[in-house]
C-alpha cells in the first residue's frame, strides 16, 4: 500500500516574507487566536541611499500578553516588570542563491504549499533607551545564581560529575575542523558586550574578541551599532559605548 501524501500547490506561486523574530515575539504569537492582528509594516524608501526602510510595530494584543511562567521567562530571560519593545526593524537579507517554499499541514494530515520565499530577514528592536533598559534588566537577571543550598536529612546517591558533555565535544570538534569561529546570536553577543562594559568603559578590540569570541568582522559590525572608536589619545584604538548606552557609576569613568 503505497504512502504517498498528496501536496496542494494552488498557492506555489504566492510571494511570501521569511523573518526571524525575538525569542519574546514568537512566544506571544504563540499564545493568539487565529486571525489576531500581531503587528503592522511600514516600508518608506530611505531619500539618502534610495534603499527601502522596513518598521513593524506589534499590535497592542501581542504587548499585552502574558507570558510569565517559569520556563518561557527563564528561557527568554525577559523580566515580567518591563515591557518588551514595540518598533522594530527588518534587516533584510540575500537570498539569489536559495530557493525556499513554506508548507503547512492541518490535523487531517493535509499538506499544502502556502507559496515560495521572496524576502528573507531579521525582526530587530531599535536600540533605543526603552530597549537597553530591557537589556540590562535581563543581563541583571542572567547574572543572578540559578542554584541554592538545600538541607537534606537522608544520605543521597552521589554521581561522579561529566567534566565535558558529549555535545560539547562535538561542537569543539566542530569548531576546530571548520577552522573558523561560529556566530553566535546577535543578542546572545550584545549581552556579552553590555556586561564587559559594566566592568570597564574602554576595551581594544583583542579584548572583546576574547570576550566574545566572536569572528572580528561580525564582531565590528555590532560594535559600530553601539560603540564609539577612539582614533585620538588618550584612549586611542579603544570601543566605549555611545551615550545614549551608557548607565556606569560616576567613579568608573577613570577605568
Amino acid at each position: 500500500m503505497s504512502n504517498s501524501v498528496d501536496l496542494d500547490c494552488n498557492n506555489a506561486g504566492r510571494g511570501v516574507w521569511l523573518v526571524k523574530v525575538p525569542k519574546y515575539i514568537s512566544q506571544r504569537w504563540e499564545k493568539q487566536k487565529p486571525m489576531t492582528e500581531v503587528g503592522r509594516l511600514k516600508i518608506t524608501t530611505d531619500a539618502k541611499t534610495g534603499k527601502p526602510e522596513i518598521l513593524f510595530n506589534l499590535s497592542e494584543e501581542i504587548l499585552k500578553t502574558d507570558t510569565s511562567t517559569p520556563a518561557s521567562s527563564t528561557s527568554a530571560n525577559v523580566p515580567k516588570a518591563t515591557q518588551i519593545p514595540s518598533d522594530h526593524k527588518f534587516a533584510i537579507s540575500d537570498i539569489q542563491h536559495q530557493t525556499l517554499a513554506v508548507f503547512s499541514q492541518d490535523d487531517n494530515k493535509y499538506l499544502a504549499m502556502e507559496g515560495t520565499v521572496v524576502q528573507k530577514g531579521e525582526c530587530q528592536p531599535i536600540a533605543n533607551a526603552h530597549y537597553m533598559k530591557l537589556k540590562r534588566e535581563s543581563i541583571r537577571i542572567a547574572s543572578q545564581p540559578t542554584k541554592v543550598v538545600q538541607k537534606i536529612d537522608r544520605a543521597v546517591n552521589n554521581f561522579k560529575p561529566i567534566n565535558a558533555h558529549r555535545s560539547e565535544i562535538e561542537n569543539d570538534m566542530r569548531k576546530k575542523a571548520e577552522g573558523k569561529k561560529m556566530r553566535d546570536d546577535k543578542d546572545v553577543v550584545m549581552n556579552a558586550l553590555f556586561a564587559a562594559f559594566e566592568k570597564h568603559q574602554y576595551y581594544n578590540l583583542k579584548d572583546l574578541e576574547r570576550i566574545t569570541k566572536q569572528p572580528v568582522p561580525y564582531l565590528k559590525e555590532i560594535l559600530k551599532e553601539i560603540c564609539h572608536y577612539n582614533a585620538k589619545n588618550p584612549h586611542k584604538n579603544m570601543w566605549e559605548l555611545k551615550p545614549q548606552f551608557r548607565h556606569y557609576k560616576k567613579e568608573s569613568s577613570n577605568n
